[in-house]
């Protein structure tokens, strides 16, 4: 009597607690994941973002109504509050956002490559390089936007390359990166005091102003070309952002998974200095978004590494409510940079300690 067969019943479905949604674009050539509790991050943080934006528009030493806003975006109503309103405050408000969401990028990609929640490119001297680059364009060649937009380009490409190359110990490792960029860092902040003190006293006080980092007197010139710029290198980042999490599991992890190691990481690091350097010659050297909104977007996801999107959206409403209250929150209009200076002075105090007692 033979006995009937009896198949082994189906394996149990794993279940991590989270939904993941697959997103795939240009008929899956670009594809990438996001778990539910990043998207709905990545809604609130967009709500939170545009909420903000619209309190900027309506502040100011010239308030407008919430209705007369409205008209002005639509094309409509008086023409002071038209210029108000579009000229003035409007380039403001989205040129905050992009930057801020450029030095977000910025700082997953680098604390990414590093390993490390303190390599952020201000922390380990890529910005003092941009920096640097930007000052020597605007004081001894008396240079315009896109040549100062050159100059910090290729002041942070070469910083970052000295300091890669200082730290090569058969491998740059993430700690010793940076501590070897917060002393480069160091070196370059001297040298562009000492540049600014040479210099005549007009420009001096000129790029001093510059160098607090700050938005004020930036308009449709500069909006213009940041928005076509980060239409590049943002999808482009979005497009690496697979590989460097696969980075973050070693070198030999990434390449058995097919990921290039050496190409994927020189891509990041150009990318990441290139949104550096755009940031810089836009608006001035501006400190601590890049080091806090990954680690911020990290602990709200609650992911295992720096994600990229949530860091990018966070990076935004950073800048955005730190340029809200230079403006209006301590009385005299301050640059944005004095703001996230004092912000992210704790914030950066915390993580050293922290980062101590590991």
């Amino acid at each position: 009597m033979t006995r009937p067969s009896r198949r082994p019943p189906h394996p149990a479905r794993l279940e991590f607690g989270r939904v993941v949604f697959a997103i795939r674009l240009l008929s899956g050539g670009l594809s990438f994941r996001l778990d539910s509790r990043t998207l709905t991050l990545a809604l609130v943080l967009l709500v939170l973002t545009a909420s903000l934006a619209v309190l900027s528009l309506l502040s100011g030493r010239y308030p407008v109504p919430l209705a007369e806003v409205l008209w002005a975006l639509g094309g409509q109503g008086e023409d002071m509050v038209r210029t108000v309103v579009v000229e003035w405050r409007l380039p403001r408000v989205a040129l905050a956002v992009l930057l801020g969401a450029a030095l977000g990028a910025s700082g997953a990609i680098f604390q990414s490559l590093t390993r490390n929640p303190l390599g952020s490119p201000d922390v380990i001297g890529f910005s003092a390089g941009s920096y640097t680059g930007a000052l020597m364009m605007i004081l001894l060649f008396s240079g315009g936007y896109y040549q100062t937009a050159l100059g910090a380009l290729a002041g942070g490409i070469v910083t970052a390359t000295a300091v890669y190359l200082l730290a090569w110990r058969q491998g740059a490792q993430g700690f010793r990166l940076i501590i070897v960029g917060i002393g480069v860092a160091a070196m370059l902040s001297a040298f562009n005091a000492w540049m600014i003190r040479e210099a005549e006293l007009q420009v001096a006080m000129a790029a001093a102003i510059w160098g607090a980092g700050s938005l004020n007197g930036l308009g449709v010139e500069q909006l213009l070309p940041v928005a076509l710029v980060l239409c590049v290198l943002l999808p482009l980042a979005l497009f690496l952002s697979r590989p460097m999490r696969q980075l973050e599991l070693g070198e030999d992890v990434a390449r058995a998974s097919g990921v290039d190691a050496g190409r994927t990481r020189l891509l990041l690091m150009v990318l990441g200095v290139t949104l550096t350097a755009l940031v810089t010659a836009t608006a001035g050297p501006i400190s601590f978004i890049a080091l806090c909104a990954p680690q911020i977007a990290r602990r709200m996801t609650r992911s295992a590494g720096v994600a990229f999107l949530p860091s990018a959206l966070t990076g935004g409403l950073l800048l955005l409510a730190a340029d809200w209250a230079a403006q209006h929150a301590l009385g005299p209009q301050l640059p944005v940079g004095v703001m996230t200076v004092s912000i992210g002075g704790v914030y950066f105090l915390f993580l050293l300690l922290r980062e101590g007692r590991k």
